[in-house]
């Protein structure tokens, strides 16, 4: 029974994943301009932070539309096959779950946040007051 439960959400997941992923693209919002410098230093900031994802979660794809919103170039990881980047999530941030933003210090040590929302609140509180009307 259990292998025709996974079966079936499996089966799901295929048929709906590329209507999920197509709602995205076509609801995806107008980035925010900045001025060229301004930009510039928040991709700066970009480069030490990363999220680990699934493309067809819808929390994923709620931070991710907030990234286009804010117009971030946030380094996205697949966590969902096994592999490398799963096993990091694991590791290192503790639980296989996502969405997931590591933020990494200048020290190089990193901070895991989990929550959708708690990662929104996070990139609006740092990128979000340099928006130019």
């Amino acid at each position: 029974m259990k292998i025709i439960i996974r079966t079936f959400f499996k089966l799901l997941r295929l048929l709906l994943g590329p209507v999920v992923l197509l709602k995205e693209k076509l609801t995806r919002p107008q980035g925010i301009v900045r001025p060229q410098a301004a930009q510039q230093s928040a991709d700066v900031q970009c480069q030490s932070l990363a999220l680990y994802q699934y493309k067809t979660c819808p929390f994923c794809m709620k931070v991710r539309q907030e990234m286009a919103r804010l117009s971030l170039n946030i380094q996205r990881i697949d966590a969902q096959p096994p592999g490398a980047d799963r096993d990091t999530l694991t590791r290192e941030g503790g639980h296989a779950k996502v969405p997931c933003l590591r933020i990494t210090d200048t020290a190089g040590k990193s901070q895991w946040l989990y929550e959708s929302d708690q990662i929104i609140a996070y990139l609006r509180g740092r990128f979000a007051k340099t928006q130019v009307p």
